[in-house]
């Protein structure tokens, strides 16, 4: 068969398999060899043995499950629940305010927790349903919350962009500096939104309550005080990579040590809590193994077969300019990220679409941060939309999966705009990792950055 052949049959059978609700990771696997048998023969067999040691002995994946424990501990640590009265306390006067106190909450909790599901359940928990009792609209808050836990997979520390700098091979250290800045932006424009929709749509947030008469329930300085721990989380694990003291991978493994000083100090690091973390870690660490290699598999066989020529060929005979190519391949990503998680947009698209932005002279650092960027849409995008599904689990039975369709709308255009505001001024990305410089390569392998004086 021919090329153009075999990748038709691999991604529509990619297509159908997760339809059908085939886990991705046999779902790929399972594709791979198929068609990697049709077009190499038995050769393909040994294909399996390579690619699980080739994900079984990279260093970088060592940091997933530290920094999975890492977020399990903080969620363990109840820092959430006190930060989010601390920030509805501190913007009680504003319009909008509570949700605007959400969204700062899901940007701190988040960034440390990294864990979609995780962060969906405790955010949902704690922000859905003082939101909706005071008078709140059902969707709004529960688009707050859906997107807002999505952030943990862009801002630094994140397990997701030591996946991604591997696949796409470029720094760690310069992608958790290059991701920070778009996140914030990302985090602000959903504030800007859950602040100034109540002006547009009088019914989606309740009026400012005047009586100031209720005693204050935090004093600045326990306010102050309930942001240290992910602060403390945040500066320990990318100052030791940015200044050069670690390795990323030693870095997760300080931030996990730091999340269990943290739980001791909130006195709710309990033995149930840490067996709960371990087994949270395990799960979701060989979730993403499993993945990993499938992905693998079958992005070695798309090769093999000659699927990336026929894509760059698609690409490059189309004649668009290198904007347009640019755009095309952010839309390749977005629809992906419609029917496959993040984890399979990643593995199995960055592959064929890095050397072809790149081959056009676009910085790898700056597609990589506008593709993480992008993958925010693929958590709140029906039908395989992880936010959604976690969010509905946790949500008050008055509160309907339509809420929550209709709650994310915003937010996906939210995030097009942010993307398409990278895509045009690339400073946003770049700006900060060129403040920093390559110190040294570690032993391992792994870039240390630090800071250019």
């Amino acid at each position: 068969m021919t090329p153009e052949i075999l990748t038709f049959m691999m991604f529509a059978g990619l297509v159908v398999g997760i339809f059908i609700g085939f886990p991705v990771a046999f779902t790929l696997s399972g594709l791979a060899m198929i068609i990697g048998y049709i077009g190499w023969g038995k050769a393909v067999f040994p294909l399996i043995g390579y690619q699980a040691n080739a994900v079984m002995s990279n260093f970088e994946y060592i940091a997933i499950p530290l920094f999975v424990f890492m977020g399990c501990m903080m969620e363990s640590s109840g820092a959430a629940d006190t930060a989010f009265g601390v920030m509805s306390q501190w913007l009680r006067k504003v319009k909008g305010g509570l949700g605007i106190a959400s969204v700062f909450v899901c940007m701190l909790f988040a960034s440390c927790i990294g864990v979609i599901g995780a962060s969906v359940a405790t955010l949902g928990l704690i922000a859905l349903a003082p939101m909706i009792d005071r008078g709140y609209s059902k969707s709004l808050a529960t688009g707050i919350i859906a997107s807002g836990a999505g952030l943990g997979v862009l801002l630094p520390p994140s397990f997701v962009i030591i996946l991604f700098s591997d696949v796409a091979q470029v720094s760690i250290g310069k992608l958790f500096v290059g991701a920070i800045a778009p996140g914030l932006l990302l985090g602000l424009c959903y504030a800007l939104y859950a602040g100034g929709i109540g002006y547009i749509k009088k019914d989606a947030v309740p009026p400012v309550i005047k009586d100031d008469s209720a005693p204050l329930k935090y004093s600045l300085p326990q306010g102050l005080a309930s942001l240290v721990p992910f602060a403390a989380i945040v500066f320990i694990v990318i100052g030791a990579i940015v200044f050069g003291i670690a390795a990323p991978t030693e870095a997760a493994g300080i931030g996990a040590m730091g999340s269990i000083a943290i739980t001791l100090a909130y006195r709710k690091c309990t033995k149930g809590a840490l067996v709960k973390a371990a087994m949270n870690t395990l799960e979701i660490s060989a979730m993403i193994v499993f993945v990993a290699l499938g992905a693998r598999m079958f992005t070695a066989v798309l090769f093999g077969i000659g699927g990336s020529r026929v894509i760059r060929g698609f690409i490059e005979e189309a004649g668009l300019s290198a904007s347009a190519t640019f755009a095309l391949a952010m839309l390749l990503v977005f629809l992906l990220g419609i029917f496959v998680d993040w984890l399979g947009v990643i593995l199995i698209l960055v592959p064929i679409i890095m050397p072809i932005l790149v081959g056009f002279g676009f910085d790898p650092l700056h597609v990589s941060i506008v593709i993480l960027v992008l993958l925010q849409t693929s958590f709140i995008t029906p039908p395989f939309a992880y936010s959604i599904i976690f969010l509905k689990g946790v949500v008050p039975p008055d509160v309907s999966m339509g809420d929550i369709y209709r709650g994310v709308v915003p937010f996906i255009f939210i995030q097009v705009f942010v993307v398409a505001v990278c895509m045009i001024v690339p400073a946003i990305v770049t700006f900060l990792p060129d403040m920093a410089f390559v110190v040294t390569s570690h032993p391992t392998g792994v870039w240390n950055q630090g800071f250019r004086y």
